[in-house]
């Protein structure tokens, strides 16, 4: 059977990697490991499985995401890789879901995610409990009716969940080491992978559910490496990538971002900043078009 490595990247969360543990421990097809590219100075501890985990400890500033999804993918011993976010709690047939996909199919893969609310996760959890209140992302485009559908627009990927063969991502180089923070890297990314003739794909199954934790959309709280990976984005390729996070940004006064000329940071995110952006604990996730919407509607009073 091929052997197939699950990545994922940790910086605190302890509780939801352990989730992330069970549910790759319920797998029907079982890895061949888990490496964990800690971006922190601790270890977790983390429960027993049935195969191997290794963690791995990324020194760098910051969030070093796309360091650390390289140096795991190099020390993987699988064949093919699953990258995974912390957060996400994979369903029973992710890994096998993905072998199939890959075994006929080289290209990059992206499985399904829902989203799941606050305290979903909490006691003895069940998939079936998760299916009754997990809900699609308004801003993300679902799942083929079945199959593969390829995706024509490099920006569609989405790290949150996919896959590759081993080869074909380090033969493409894996993420440009030059993003670090939040932001950017994975359009970076897809890009990479448009020029290289690689194809982005959909695939029907393949599930996550996203835990939930507070968090903020657009991301105010990472304002300066968004910045930063945008005008980084605009140096390599000639262009800008997260439009909808400067739009936003630019609305709520934070930077200038005109084309043309560097983006200028103008002032920091205050509380009504925080408080406009934040998901709330009913919401299993925070939504940039919402925020956008209200922007906008203030502008045009």
């Amino acid at each position: 059977m091929t052997q197939i490595s699950v990545v994922t990247l940790a910086k605190g969360r302890p509780d939801h990697l352990v989730n992330l543990v069970h549910g790759l421990s319920r797998q029907t097809q079982q890895p061949a490991e888990l490496i964990v590219a800690v971006m922190q100075d601790a270890l977790y501890v983390l429960p027993d499985a049935p195969f191997p985990i290794r963690q791995m400890q990324i020194v760098g500033d910051a969030l070093p995401l796309a360091q650390a999804r390289n140096a795991a993918a190099r020390a993987a011993i699988g064949e093919m890789i699953v990258f995974l976010d912390m957060d996400c709690i994979p369903t029973p047939t992710l890994v096998a879901d993905y072998a199939g996909f890959l075994a006929d199919y080289d290209g990059l893969l992206m499985g399904e995610v829902m989203y799941l609310p606050g305290g979903a996760t909490a006691g003895d959890w069940s998939f079936d409990r998760f299916a009754e209140v997990a809900v699609k992302h308004s801003d993300r485009r679902g799942p083929p009716p079945r199959g593969i559908e390829r995706c024509e627009d490099y920006r569609c990927f989405w790290s949150l969940n996919f896959a590759m063969r081993r080869d074909t991502f380090l033969g493409v180089g894996g993420f440009d080491e030059r993003y670090a923070g939040y932001g950017g890297e994975d359009t970076d990314f897809g890009k990479t992978l448009d020029q290289a003739g690689v194809p982005i794909a959909w695939v029907k199954g393949a599930l996550a559910y996203h835990q939930y934790h507070p968090h903020h959309m657009p991301p105010v709280h990472h304002l300066d490496s968004v910045v930063r990976n945008a005008q980084l984005f605009e140096e390599k390729w000639g262009y800008r990538t997260m439009g909808h996070w400067l739009h936003a940004f630019g609305l709520m006064g934070l930077i200038d971002h005109a084309p043309g000329r560097p983006i200028r940071i103008l002032r920091r995110p205050d509380a009504e900043d925080l408080a406009l952006t934040g998901q709330q604990s009913h919401q299993p996730y925070a939504n940039t078009a919402t925020v956008i919407r209200l922007l906008e509607a203030r502008v045009a009073a």
